[in-house]
């Protein structure tokens, strides 16, 4: 942490960071966005700023470490993702008042955690659950906390690094700071729609094939910008940021600027630092929880394959985990083959096969939270455990994927 350089990347236009799914004009012609966008995405922006060239450039760019990306509004305060098993206390304005998750309301006065089910097996729990006993307890309100007068709420999407610090020390946490400033921030950003289309020659008709097709851009608001880390010197300057040829400009940032972040990881990166018994941990950045793979498949070329499932948490924590809440299913998703058509030697096309992990599928968003009974081996990050031979994973680990805030 020590050698890493923060930096703030104002965008200049809108973002466009499209999702990996399989996408064609025509049916399927309209590719969401992803907003944040991945560590990898940001890494390879700030790299393309490094001052070196040639085998330099290369050789110096694969020992860089990357941590990131957070937002920062125009105060220069540093926002994260709201914590999943975060929620709100607010009183009731009337008989006619009703508990509501989806409300986002910001005039609550305190804050409350889910906790596991004390017994799924009762009050209707068997039914939701799944058949395997030794799965995990659902995860709810701790309803005997409340007064008669409260019911509970989701605060907003973003917290502050502050407010993050009091939560990882299980502190109440309160919508306004003692300051008067807000805590918790809605998405500060707009989505805008590009439509694509292409007309045939001298008609008035679009085209058959690829003839339109929509995507969907970001535009951060006013003031706002995007905060990363990386173990190099960059003189401020424009970078390309995700599609279209949108640019950002990098400029350092200033200590104080950054001070509540390295707090946090300062105080909160390391799990000996925190019981052995019942602790939790915040998910920073995006991570890959390994489910048990899959038999190998045997591809058309013979050649043997391991495809691997990812979902919420690995199965490695199985037995120490008494719960988790994100706002993805606990199962959904694996490795993809993605074809890329290159010229060989002689001038002919062939198409090689590539590795390749869909966001949507595999990635764990940032701000899951991971509620233990002990902890688990290979806790240092959410990650698969490393092998050698996996480039993929390396740089993973280079670039903090799945870094892990420890609390109480």
């Amino acid at each position: 942490m020590n050698d890493w350089i923060w930096y703030e990347i104002e965008p200049l236009d809108v973002l466009l960071f499209r999702e990996s799914k399989p996408f064609s004009p025509g049916e399927g012609s309209w590719a969401k966005g992803i907003f944040p966008p991945l560590p990898s995405t940001v890494f390879q922006a700030l790299r393309s700023a490094l001052p070196a060239t040639g085998k330099e450039k290369k050789d110096k760019s694969r020992n860089l470490d990357f941590l990131g990306v957070f937002l920062m509004d125009g105060e220069r305060n540093i926002w994260l993702p709201t914590p999943k098993d975060l929620i709100a206390v607010i009183e009731r304005q009337g008989p006619e008042t009703v508990d509501d998750l989806d409300n986002k309301a910001n005039d609550w006065h305190r804050s409350l955690r889910l906790k596991p089910a004390d017994d799924p097996e009762q009050s209707g729990w068997n039914h939701l659950c799944f058949a395997n006993k030794d799965g995990l307890s659902p995860m709810v309100a701790p309803t005997e906390e409340l007064q008669e007068n409260e019911f509970i709420c989701r605060p907003e999407a973003w917290i502050r690094a502050n407010a993050l610090n009091k939560y990882l020390r299980d502190e109440p946490i309160s919508y306004l700071d003692e300051r008067g400033q807000a805590n918790f921030h809605k998405d500060p950003w707009s989505v805008q729609i590009l439509s694509h289309i292409q007309m045939q020659s001298g008609t008035r008709q679009v085209k058959d094939s690829e003839g339109y097709f929509t995507e969907v851009a970001i535009r951060l608001d006013s003031g706002w910008r995007l905060v990363a880390a990386i173990s190099s010197e960059i003189e401020t300057t424009a970078v390309r940021l995700g599609g279209e040829g949108h640019h950002a400009i990098v400029a350092k940032l200033e200590e104080t600027s950054i001070a509540p972040l390295k707090q946090l990881l300062k105080d909160f990166s390391e799990p000996h630092k925190f019981p052995e018994a019942k602790p939790s941990a915040y998910l920073l950045t995006p991570g890959l929880a390994e489910i048990e793979p899959e038999p190998n498949l045997e591809l058309e070329n013979k050649k043997e394959r391991k495809y691997a499932l990812y979902g919420v948490y690995p199965s490695t924590w199985q037995d120490s985990l008494s719960g988790c809440v994100s706002d993805r299913p606990l199962l959904w998703g694996g490795v993809s083959t993605i074809w890329r058509k290159k010229k060989n030697s002689e001038g002919k096309i062939q198409a090689k096969e590539e590795f390749g992990l869909l966001p949507q599928r595999a990635f764990v968003p940032p701000g899951s939270v991971y509620r233990f009974k002990q902890k688990p081996k290979n806790c240092d990050r959410l990650l698969p455990v490393n092998d050698p031979q996996q480039n993929w994973l390396t740089t993973f680990h280079k670039l903090n994927y799945g870094k892990l805030l420890w609390g109480k």
